[in-house]
Order: C-alpha cells, then sequence, then structure tokens
C-alpha cells in the first residue's frame, strides 16, 4: 500500500474525527475507495472502536431512485437507528463515474433529499468527517493525470493542521467581533451580509475545530441579511451538470434573481427546493494555499486560497452561540458556489478591508 494512504488514513481516524475507544463508527466508501477504506479500518480496530461499513455508489442511488415511484418514506427507522446510535461518521468519496446520477430528475431528488431530513440532522449530531480517496474518475475530472491528482490531494490533506489553524484563528477572530461583511468584486459583485450575534468555525480539518472537511482550510460563518449582486467565476459541477457564470441578485436576504452561463436551470432547480434555497446558509473564506488549482471538486475547490463561497441552503449550528435567539437557515440542500479574489476584489469587516486580492491584512504584501 502507498504508504500515504496510510498517513491519510492516520490524518483522518486520529488528527479528523478523533476516535477512541468504544465508539460507534460508521465508515461510508465510495466504490473505488476501497484501499483507503482498508487503512482506515485498521486504525479503527486499533483504537478499540465499533465498525460498521457501508456502501455509497452514485449508480446505486440513481437505480433506486429512478425505480422508485417518489413518494419516499420520511426518515426510514433502519436508516434513522443506525446514524442516531453512532458516534462518529466517515465518507470516503471515490466514485466512478461522478456524473452517475445526472438523469435523476430533480424533482425525484429533491424528493428523496426532504424525506431524509431528520436522518441528515442525526448524522450531522455526529462527529462527521468526509473525505476523499483519489480516484481516475476524479483525477478526469479535474483534468489531470492520475499521478498528478493523487500528488495533489495528499499535498492538501497531509498537512501541519495545527499550524494552519493557527494561521486562520485571525480571520475567526475579525469574524466573530464584526457585524456585517461587505465583498466586492469586478464590476459585477458588490455583496453584503449581517454576521452580528454569530460565531465563526476555524475549519481546520477535526471535529475539535467544528471542521468537518478532510482536507479542509477555510473560515465560514452564517450570513443574514444578504442585499446586493454577486458573480461566480469559477466552474462547477452541480448535480451532475457543468454550470458556470453564475450571477445571483439578493433582496431582504433571499434571492430574486439569477443567471447563469451555462446550464442555468440547474441553479433554478435549486433554488426551488424549498424556501430556505433561496438563503444563504455559508459565507466561506479559502485559506488553504497548499490547494492551488481548481479541480471541479467542491471539497477542495471552496478551501483554496484566493478564494471565497457562499452556499444556498443549510445553515450549520456550530455558527450559533449557545443561548442564541437565532435559528439556522433550514433546508434540504446545501450547495456551495466560489468566487475568485485574487484580483480586483476587497473584503469589508464593518468597513474595514481585511483583505484585498486575495491578501490578508496580517500577510506580508497587504495594501490598503
Amino acid at each position: 500500500m502507498d504508504p500515504r494512504v496510510e498517513e491519510h488514513a492516520e490524518v483522518l481516524v486520529d488528527w479528523s474525527a478523533r476516535i477512541e475507544a468504544g465508539d460507534n463508527v460508521v465508515l461510508s466508501v465510495g466504490p473505488d475507495a476501497h484501499e483507503l477504506a482498508v487503512a482506515v479500518a485498521e486504525r479503527v480496530g486499533e483504537r478499540g472502536a465499533n465498525l460498521v461499513t457501508t456502501y455509497a455508489s452514485g449508480e446505486i442511488d440513481r437505480a433506486y431512485q429512478l425505480g422508485h415511484e417518489g413518494d419516499f418514506d420520511a426518515d426510514p427507522a433502519h436508516e434513522r437507528a443506525l446514524v442516531e446510535h453512532a458516534d462518529v461518521c466517515l465518507f470516503i468519496g471515490g466514485g466512478r463515474n461522478t456524473s452517475a446520477a445526472a438523469d435523476v430528475p430533480a424533482t425525484t431528488r429533491e424528493a428523496y433529499n426532504t424525506a431524509h431530513g431528520e436522518i441528515r440532522e442525526a448524522r450531522m449530531d455526529t462527529d462527521w468527517v468526509k473525505t476523499v480517496h483519489p480516484t481516475r474518475s476524479l483525477a478526469q475530472q479535474a483534468n489531470m493525470s492520475f499521478a498528478a491528482y493523487q500528488e495533489f490531494v495528499y499535498d492538501a490533506v497531509l498537512r501541519d493542521w495545527e499550524a494552519l489553524a493557527d494561521r486562520m484563528a485571525n480571520m475567526k477572530t475579525i469574524l466573530d467581533e464584526g457585524s456585517e461583511v461587505r465583498l466586492v468584486s469586478g464590476e459585477d459583485t458588490d455583496l453584503t451580509m449581517r454576521i452580528a450575534g454569530r460565531q465563526a468555525v476555524n475549519s481546520a480539518a477535526s471535529v475539535a475545530y467544528d471542521s468537518h472537511n478532510l482536507p479542509s482550510g477555510e473560515v465560514f460563518t452564517a450570513p443574514t441579511a444578504t442585499e446586493g449582486e454577486v458573480h461566480f467565476d469559477v466552474p462547477m459541477t452541480l448535480r451532475g451538470e457543468r454550470v458556470q457564470g453564475v450571477h445571483l441578485t439578493f433582496e431582504d436576504g433571499e434571492v430574486v434573481d439569477y443567471a447563469a452561463a451555462q446550464n442555468e436551470g440547474v441553479v433554478g432547480e435549486i433554488l426551488e427546493t424549498d424556501a430556505g434555497a433561496k438563503r444563504l446558509g455559508e459565507l466561506g473564506i479559502g485559506m488553504n494555499r497548499g490547494i492551488d488549482q481548481f479541480t471541479d471538486s467542491i471539497l477542495f475547490d471552496e478551501k483554496m486560497g484566493d478564494t471565497i463561497h457562499l452556499a444556498l441552503g443549510r445553515a450549520y449550528e456550530s455558527n450559533f452561540p449557545a443561548g442564541s435567539e437565532d435559528e439556522a437557515n433550514e433546508s434540504a440542500v446545501h450547495v456551495d458556489m466560489i468566487t475568485d479574489v485574487s484580483e480586483d476584489s476587497y473584503m469589508e469587516v464593518d468597513g474595514e478591508i481585511v483583505q484585498r486580492n486575495g491578501t490578508f491584512r496580517w500577510e506580508d504584501g497587504f495594501s490598503e
């Protein structure tokens, strides 16, 4: 086995999920993630935890949803029981076809997601972590050779997470103390968002930081009262379709107009999922400069330095302090979209510029 696979497993089990003796662990494995799953299972066993493994296949999901009439039972008890009794849920992506479920009708997909709302919330109450094993399908999606993609993934995953967490703490402090964020980029983005009463997450790839992605490297919060317009210039695959040039207009916190240069209908489908899908659930600031190119995978792309991403839909409870009177935005979706802020851009918090052209106030080269 490639020693980097074993290192990946160790980071996932020890740094990210913090698995301990007696923990009940559910491990979801993609079709081509077998090697990493084996390494993870060995370490879960060494730590004296209890393991159940499930198989996560886009082709199986597609077959089930297309075969069903669409009136899905709400939160089936057997599936719900599995996650309700879990302490840790690990998700290792690595499918054979990144567009396996692209032809599932949007209405069917939305019905399935809505019917699993309580299961989704129960899963998020665990110490869950999502990662990917480098596969040829993901390399192809990233337009990279398999060997180059492996190097890319391990450069992003196998790093000094504690040191990165210390650097990102600067941004968390600014957001925690701030009330309003303004993002300006080029001629088509000028957006303001309220963040008062929220707590930002220093997403350092560990549940100890309320962080659930490996790799990670972002600081995020839950905005509200969004006003203005924003353009997302980073291409992405949403629901199995390539979407580019998304432009959203917000009034009174909701999307009132949208457009896209490619597959605009996919954006419309997302917005029509439910009422919460028209509001923002996340403002995320990419700070992982170990991720140095776009790969058409949100797990990596949203963490890239010199980017900011916004998510339509569900907000994370981790952004709401204990005792907060505010409620997190609820939705069956959480869809991230990314904008490059490396040029002709700045971000203000309460009127003070904290990032210009991708460089933060505390970094060399920052200019007012």
